[in-house]
């Protein structure tokens, strides 16, 4: 916590528990004040992480689609030329 110091002239014309009232006042402002700055941090940060993730789950899903299409893609090719490796085979050993 933050430490206040009053002057001795407002000291002398406020009194010892005026002052003290004073401080304590000052300091519960200051709290509240740094309360309220860390909570609005904390929401932007909180709204600003949920943002990124979705973005980056939106993108992941995207590219796994993606992988996933060209996967199939290059199996059929692959099985489509077994198969034509196979008729060929088939083919010249019957002939």
């Amino acid at each position: 916590m933050p430490i206040v110091t009053v002057e001795r002239p407002l000291k002398e014309k406020l009194g010892d528990e005026a002052v003290d009232a004073l401080v304590r006042l000052i300091n519960q402002g200051q709290a509240e004040q740094k309360n309220n700055v860390l909570e609005f941090v904390e929401e932007k940060f909180e709204r600003r992480l949920s943002e990124e993730i979705a973005k980056l789950d939106t993108r992941l899903t995207k590219e796994i689609v993606n992988t996933r299409a060209d996967l199939i893609k290059w199996m059929f090719i692959f099985w489509v030329g077994q198969v034509g490796f196979i008729l060929g085979m088939l083919f010249a050993f019957f002939k």
